[in-house]
C-alpha cells in the first residue's frame, strides 16, 4: 500500500494564493507609488494655489508675523490643516522682505520661478518652494512647505491607498481557499468510486460527471477497465488451452517411458532413455518459458530480447522433424535465402515454429510436401504444405519416437508473435492448392 500523496487541494491552494500574492506585492507597490506621486501633485498645487491666492494681495494684505507660529510635529499632521506649515515671503523689486510669515528659514531673493526644492536654514534641509512675479514684475512672492511634512503627507495619502488591499487579501485568500475546495469535490467522488472499484467483478464507473476533464479521466478508466478484463480473459483461455493440451504430451512421454522401461537391454533402450531424457528437459524449458509468457507483459519481454538468426533456427526445427517426417511418408523442407537477423526470443520462436511445423506434419496426408519459408525482404516466416493434393491418401503419423509434440494449439503461436510486434496469418490460400499459416514481423 502506498503512502498518502501531497493534497492537490494544497497544492492548488499554494499556488494560487503565491500568484495572489505576487499580484497583491505589484499593485501594492504601485499603489504606493501613486499615491506618493499624487500627494506631491496636491501640495505642488496647494502651493501655487496660495501664491495665486495671496499675490493680489500684497503687499498692504499681508503682515510680517512678529513671531513665528509654532512648528506642526509630523506626528499631528492629520490632525492639523497642513496649511498652517506653510510659509510665505513677499519681496519688492529690489529685493527687500515687505511680508514674511511662517517658520521657513529665509531663502535667497535671486531664482528661477517656478517649483524647486532648495535647502535652507542650519543644518540645511529641504523645503519645497514656490515663488512667481506679479503681472507688473514689482513683487516677487514665495510659498515654501517643509519637504518632511511633504513626505509625511505623501507616506499617509499611499498608506491610504494601500490599507484596503492589505485588510482584503486574507478574506480573498480564505473565499479562494474555500472556492478550490468547493471545486475539486466532484474530483474527490470521483476518486472515491475509483478507490472502490473491483477490476476482478469488471466493474466501472458508473457516475455521470458535468465537466469535460473528469469525463475523459471516467472514459479513460473504463477504457483501462475493459482492457484489463478482455487480457485477463485471454489469459483464462490461454491458460485453459495450456491445461488441455499438455495432456498429450505429457501422456507422450509416459508411454516413452514406459516403453524404454519394457525394450530389452542394448542400443535400442538406450536409444530411447536418451531421447526420454532430451524431450523431458525441451518439454521442461518449453514449459518454463509458457509460464513465463503467460506471466510477463510485452514491455519486459521487450527488455530482454536478444538479437538472433531466424534461418538458424528454422534449420535447427526443420533438420529435427525431417526424418521422421520422412518416415511419415511426408517431405519437409527449408527455402531461405540466408540469414535472417531479427531480435526477440529464439525459445519462443522456435516453440511457434515447432508448433505449426507439427500441426502441419500431423494434419496432412502422406506425400505431402511441408515447406518452411523465410523472406528477409518482407520479414515474413510462413509453413506451407500441399495437403489438399493428396485429400485422399491416409493421414498416418510418424512412428513413436517422433520428437515431443506440444500441440499447444495457434493461441501461442498468435502471443508469441504478438510479443515479438508481428501478426499471425493462419490459413493463407497460395497458387498451387496449396495453404501457409504465416507470421510477418513489422
Amino acid at each position: 500500500m502506498t503512502g498518502r500523496g501531497p493534497s492537490l487541494t494544497r497544492h492548488l491552494l499554494a499556488w494560487a494564493l503565491a500568484a495572489l500574492a505576487l499580484v497583491w506585492i505589484t499593485f501594492i507597490a504601485f499603489g504606493y507609488k501613486t499615491g506618493e506621486h499624487e500627494a506631491d501633485e496636491l501640495t505642488d498645487g496647494h502651493l501655487a494655489s496660495v501664491s495665486s491666492l495671496l499675490l493680489p494681495l500684497a503687499p498692504g494684505g499681508l503682515q510680517p508675523d512678529v513671531v513665528p507660529p509654532p512648528a506642526v510635529s509630523p506626528h499631528d499632521l492629520k490632525s492639523h490643516d497642513y496649511q498652517r506649515s506653510i510659509s510665505v515671503i513677499v519681496w519688492d523689486a529690489q529685493g527687500q522682505v515687505l511680508t514674511r510669515s511662517g517658520d521657513a528659514p529665509m531663502p535667497p531673493f535671486v531664482g528661477p520661478d517656478g517649483f524647486a526644492t532648495l535647502q535652507l536654514g542650519q543644518p540645511p534641509a529641504p523645503w519645497r518652494a514656490f515663488s512667481r512675479w506679479d503681472d507688473d514684475h514689482r513683487y516677487r512672492l514665495m510659498v515654501l512647505l517643509s519637504q518632511r511634512e511633504r513626505d509625511d503627507l505623501a507616506a499617509d495619502i499611499a498608506g491610504q491607498v494601500v490599507e484596503p488591499g492589505l485588510w482584503l487579501m486574507p478574506v480573498v485568500a480564505l473565499v479562494l481557499g474555500l472556492a478550490i475546495y468547493r471545486g475539486l469535490r466532484p474530483l474527490r467522488r470521483l476518486a472515491q468510486q475509483v478507490h472502490a472499484l473491483d477490476p476482478r467483478e469488471a466493474q466501472k464507473v458508473e457516475a455521470t460527471v458535468r465537466f469535460e476533464e473528469l469525463a475523459a479521466t471516467v472514459d479513460a478508466i473504463n477504457r483501462l477497465v475493459d482492457r484489463y478484463q478482455a487480457a485477463l480473459a485471454r489469459e483464462r483461455a490461454l491458460a485453459n488451452e495450456f491445461a488441455h493440451e499438455l495432456r498429450t504430451p505429457l501422456a507422450s512421454l509416459a508411454l516413452q517411458a514406459r516403453g524404454a522401461r519394457e525394450a530389452p537391454p542394448g542400443p535400442g533402450q538406450q536409444e530411447a532413455l536418451g531421447r526420454l531424457e532430451e524431450d523431458a528437459l525441451r518439454a521442461g524449458e518449453v514449459l518454463a518459458h509458457l509460464l513465463a509468457l503467460a506471466r510477463t507483459s510485452r514491455a519486459e519481454l521487450h527488455e530482454t530480447a536478444q538479437p538472433l538468426d531466424l534461418d538458424a533456427v528454422a534449420r535447427r526445427v526443420v533438420s529435427e522433424f525431417a526424418p521422421h517426417a520422412h518416415a511419415g511418408g511426408r517431405e519437409l523442407g527449408l527455402s531461405s535465402p540466408g540469414p535472417f537477423p531479427l531480435s526477440g526470443h529464439p525459445v519462443l520462436l522456435e516453440l511457434a515454429l515447432r508448433n505449426l511445423v507439427q500441426n502441419a506434419l500431423a494434419h496432412t496426408p502422406r506425400g505431402t510436401q511441408v515447406e518452411v519459408e523465410l523472406d528477409p525482404a518482407s520479414r515474413a516466416l510462413q509453413v506451407a504444405d500441399d495437403g489438399q493434393q493428396h485429400a485422399g491418401a491416409p493421414a498416418e503419423t510418424a512412428p513413436p519416437l517422433q520428437p515431443l509434440r506440444l500441440g499447444l494449439g495457434h493461441r501461442v503461436v498468435e502471443k508469441v508473435a504478438a510479443l515479438h510486434g508481428a501478426t499471425f496469418e493462419p490459413d493463407v490460400e497460395l497458387p498451387g492448392a496449396r495453404r501457409a499459416w504465416r507470421i510477418v514481423f513489422s
